[in-house]
């Protein structure tokens, strides 16, 4: 394998794991071109991307275990997701957990499973000022259901005014991708700013440049360990989820729309039912199926 070792807890801004709680956890990490921090997107639409390296990593989030320790299981795709969900906050109680969410069926569905362990943990998200009102509305009644949970916007402080000033009107229209790196990708480097653990509610099943995201693995673009406890997953299985723990989502689910964005980029899709995701509403001009958040995979 190649020569990246990484300790999570060595990192610039990184929680100190002062009980040797995580215990080792070797990955395989191919390394994709990633956007660095200084290098993102800015406002102005420069941008500049970092060298590519090919080789994959084997990595060991540290210390090891104290002598004579118990072994920790292992997890795998074998496992449940509250299994999962349990796992990772025995694995990383003293670690920076960050959940983040577009507020879609499925980021709700997770935000409810980490609610139920009673911990007092942050969901952050990225209004881009352009959420649709049943968004918001969602948003409002998810801090009244998991008040112990600390609901965080860390997005863009860039109105629409000021980047119509600097880019032209309707900037989604005539560079869609720099309207995303404006208002979600460069936010994300600063939300995710000091955090061990990010957490997603990202499924293998959601497309083909979902299809081979890992458990548990590290992100290159954000320098972080992401932790993916609905990777194998459906939509199916969400809805299912949704409803019989009676978990808030969109109305506009309801409504045609399998995922829900900003406003001037999500349109219903024909025919979509509940139990089914897509992501045909999206960009639906262009050939574009991703914002960008999740880099590292083309996603």
């Amino acid at each position: 394998m190649g020569g990246y070792e990484v300790r999570v807890n060595d990192r610039a801004g990184g929680a100190a794991d002062t009980d040797g709680d995580w215990g080792p956890i070797a990955i395989n990490a191919p390394r994709h071109d990633v956007r660095e921090p200084g290098n993102a997107a800015r406002a102005d639409g420069a941008a500049a991307l970092a060298p590519a390296a090919s080789r994959t990593s084997a990595m060991t989030f540290a210390p090891p275990s104290p002598s004579g320790a118990t072994p920790e299981p292992a997890i795998s795709d074998a496992n449940t997701a509250e299994e999962l969900i349990a796992w990772s906050l025995k694995r990383f109680r003293t670690a920076n957990i960050v959940i983040t969410t577009s507020f879609g069926m499925e980021g709700c569905a997770l935000i409810d499973m980490y609610a139920r362990h009673g911990r007092q943990l942050t969901v952050a998200y990225l209004d881009t000022m352009f959420f649709f009102p049943e968004t918001y509305a969602l948003r409002d009644e998810m801090m009244r259901r998991y008040p112990h949970l600390r609901f965080e916007n860390r997005g863009t402080t860039l109105t629409p005014e000021e980047q119509e000033r600097m880019h032209g009107p309707e900037l989604w229209k005539s560079n869609p991708t720099l309207c995303c790196q404006i208002r979600k990708v460069q936010p994300m480097f600063s939300a995710l700013r000091g955090v061990d653990v990010w957490v997603t509610g990202l499924m293998r099943s959601q497309s083909a440049t979902r299809a081979n995201i890992g458990i548990i693995e590290w992100d290159w673009k954000y320098q972080v360990l992401k932790f993916n406890p609905l990777a194998t997953w459906t939509r199916q299985q969400v809805w299912t989820y949704v409803q019989e723990h009676n978990v808030p989502y969109n109305k506009l689910h309801e409504r045609g729309y399998p995922t829900v964005g900003c406003t001037h980029c999500t349109k219903a899709v024909e025919g979509a039912k509940l139990g089914e995701y897509t992501r045909l509403g999206r960009w639906s001009e262009f050939e574009k199926t991703e914002c960008g958040l999740h880099g590292g995979a083309g996603i």
